[in-house]
């Protein structure tokens, strides 16, 4: 981020463990398999949400609150789960559905915070958002075979010591970083544009 410039209104932290047990890497995948049905089903409320939202924002220039924070919920809920896929972590997320810009706080490990833009929504950009979004959905597409390989050394770094090395860590919440800002792009909850980058 340049010196100076606002944070984007999308941002995730993640507050890694100092140990992972060992035999996570091998039965993370099954752990989740609750979970990973919840998303799913969230996933199909949040294009039908980002659908409403769209016709709202185009004809409108708002956005309801209710649909924003329904997406903020989704992302969230993504970012927990993902990161336990990933054997980044021991701590079971919650079941949780709070549907608020602002993280409740109550998963140990990870924080996504949104602030949606509800009001004086550009309604050109938000009329050709899927357009828009293209060049960052080709480079998240190269980030995220890169990924494959980081999260395939990192299986045998934490099946063999427990511990995640800083660099692969640093790479995978780079990457979920940027995931989470795109996302807020293209639900709808800013117009501002993710940049290309993994830090903050």
């Amino acid at each position: 981020m340049l010196e100076g410039s606002p944070a984007y209104p999308a941002t995730f932290s993640f507050d890694p463990p100092e140990h992972v047990a060992n035999w996570r890497p091998l039965l993370q995948w099954l752990l989740v398999f609750p979970h990973y049905v919840v998303l799913y089903a969230l996933n199909i409320a949040s294009q039908i949400v980002g659908l409403v939202s769209w016709f709202a924002i185009v004809f409108t220039g708002k956005m309801p609150e209710g649909l924003a924070t329904f997406q903020v919920m989704y992302i969230r809920y993504a970012a927990r789960t993902y990161s336990y896929l990933g054997f980044m972590r021991e701590e079971y997320p919650p079941f949780s559905f709070a549907t608020t810009a602002a993280d409740p706080g109550d998963d140990p490990r990870v924080r996504v915070d949104v602030q949606p833009a509800l009001t004086d929504r550009n309604r050109l950009t938000v009329a050709f958002r899927f357009i828009l979004a293209i060049p960052q959905a080709v480079a998240l597409m190269f980030v995220g075979l890169a990924l494959y390989f980081v999260y395939l050394v990192a299986f045998f770094v934490v099946l063999f010591t427990g511990h995640w090395t800083d660099g692969l860590r640093d790479f995978v919440i780079g990457v979920f970083r940027w995931y989470i800002r795109f996302l807020a792009y293209v639900l709808l909850l800013t117009d501002r544009y993710p940049p290309f980058a993994f830090d903050d």
